[in-house]
């Protein structure tokens, strides 16, 4: 059974419509002019409108009520039906985006096959659209470690899901990414994909570019919220959303409606909300930053983003991802990473994570030759400023009043935490690369006080004698 209003200023015609449309299953809704009309659509979203062009004692005619109708619920189709119908007006009509176009006297069966025909349309219209398909690809998530397959299977879970989803993970890690692989795989994958920034709005301007404003009668500047009608709307750093905004998102979350900003009229969407945070928003909402309600009805499904610390075995398969897209859209070359490369980069600290990655990939690929490998030394410039070289000096100072066995145990120390680390804790790997059996690389281990605990080495050094 299907909704549908029919707005007519005869009594007779529209009571008419009305009881046809009953007879055939569907429930009726009826409206005599503008005012009428929108009071009806404001309190509930019709499956379909059928409207009458000439309208008495109505501030806006059936042209304007079908512009604002096409404008705040575009989903909704709408025939038009006129006792003073013309080509002109049929024309008309249909270019501001109604269904059909009947002239009274009608006749009830091509009247049913018209409504039948509009609500199948907008079903199928709902259901097929493709018209803003996303340039994401799901191959873009790349990795093989523990970390990100976790990572990767949790997303997968809910995708298929309507659940609003809160990412969490430092800066740079993927985390948009990581949300627009849950839409890739979602029903809503051919609708769009918006992403807003709540740390580069203004907080005077938030709700504007979020719900969109009034420009007079007919005029309006659509909002980021209608803009992601039936798709996804991910809002990055959102613990940078002003309180008041928050209210209303709120708002927004349980309705699925919203007014815009200097106007009136109810604006229906179908968005799945996407939040993410390199924040702590419980300690947020006790410093009174983050609306407790708001963060329950975002946090339906936690999802961590592992930083690249994290999945440093993922580094040589992001390189090589990196590398390739950089040859694909800039023209820039096409090289491989030598080893030495490849294991500073794997040594390498990465406070950017996997954007300082890429970050790095690009400036190396710009500055350095057109062809060969990749050298270690070409990276660095694309060390963390001062990281590497104030710790080789901090080293050096050590040493240097040391005898050459305190020197020796600890650069081993130090290098056997280093490959650990690369190799994200796997002993096997260590060993294998290190050039040590299994059974010896523990023993050198337990004699340096380096333990293996998850994907890290921690040491532990015995007291001084």
């Amino acid at each position: 059974m299907s909704d549908i209003l029919v707005i007519d200023d005869e009594k007779d015609i529209r009571d008419l419509i009305g009881d046809i449309l009953e007879d055939e299953g569907h429930q009726a809704r009826l409206a005599w002019n503008s005012t009428s009309a929108f009071t009806e659509i404001n309190a509930a979203a019709p499956d379909l409108i059928i409207l009458d062009i000439w309208l008495k004692n109505s501030e806006l005619d059936g042209i304007d009520i079908l512009k604002k109708t096409k404008r705040d619920n575009p989903d909704i189709p709408v025939v038009i039906i006129s006792g003073h119908g013309n080509i002109e007006i049929a024309v008309a009509a249909v270019k501001q985006g109604a269904y059909d176009f009947i002239e009274k006297p009608f006749n009830i069966d091509q009247l049913m096959v018209v409504v039948s025909r509009a609500l199948e349309a907008s079903k199928l219209r709902r259901e097929n659209t493709s018209l803003r398909q996303s340039a994401f690809s799901p191959e873009q998530m790349i990795g093989e470690t523990f970390a990100f397959k976790s990572l990767k299977n949790q997303l997968e879970k809910v995708a298929h899901s309507n659940g609003r989803v809160m990412l969490s993970g430092p800066a740079g890690s993927g985390k948009e990414i990581a949300a627009r692989f849950i839409h890739a795989l979602s029903d809503r994958h051919a609708m769009p994909f918006v992403s807003v920034n709540s740390a580069s709005i203004e907080p005077e301007r938030m709700e504007e570019v979020l719900f969109g404003v009034e420009n007079g009668a007919t005029g309006h500047q659509p909002g980021l919220f209608e803009q992601a009608h039936g798709g996804v709307l991910f809002f990055d750093d959102v613990a940078d959303m002003p309180l008041g905004t928050q209210s209303r998102i709120l708002r927004v979350l349980v309705d699925q409606q919203f007014s815009r900003v200097g106007g009136s009229d109810t604006v229906r969407v179908d968005v799945r909300v996407i939040s993410a945070t390199n924040r702590d928003l419980i300690k947020q909402i006790k410093r009174g930053k983050f609306r407790e309600e708001l963060f329950h009805r975002l946090n339906v499904v936690p999802v961590t983003v592992p930083s690249l610390e994290e999945r440093r075995d993922d580094i040589p398969l992001l390189c090589a991802y990196f590398a390739e897209e950089l040859n694909r859209t800039q023209g820039l070359a096409l090289r491989d990473l030598s080893p030495e490369a490849l294991a500073k980069l794997q040594t390498m600290n990465w406070p950017g994570n996997v954007r300082q990655l890429r970050n790095t990939m690009e400036r190396v690929l710009i500055l350095g030759p057109e062809v060969g490998k990749i050298k270690a030394s070409e990276l660095e410039e694309a060390s963390p400023t001062g990281s590497d070289t104030d710790r080789g000096k901090i080293i050096t100072q050590a040493i240097a009043t040391l005898s050459l066995r305190e020197a020796r145990e600890i650069f081993e120390r130090e290098y056997l935490v280093t490959q650990i680390d690369r190799f994200a804790g796997n002993i096997s790997r260590t060993s294998s690369f290190v050039g040590m059996e299994r059974s010896a690389l523990h023993r050198k281990m337990k004699s340096l006080g380096i333990s293996s605990t998850g994907d890290r080495a921690v040491v532990s050094l015995p007291p001084k004698k």
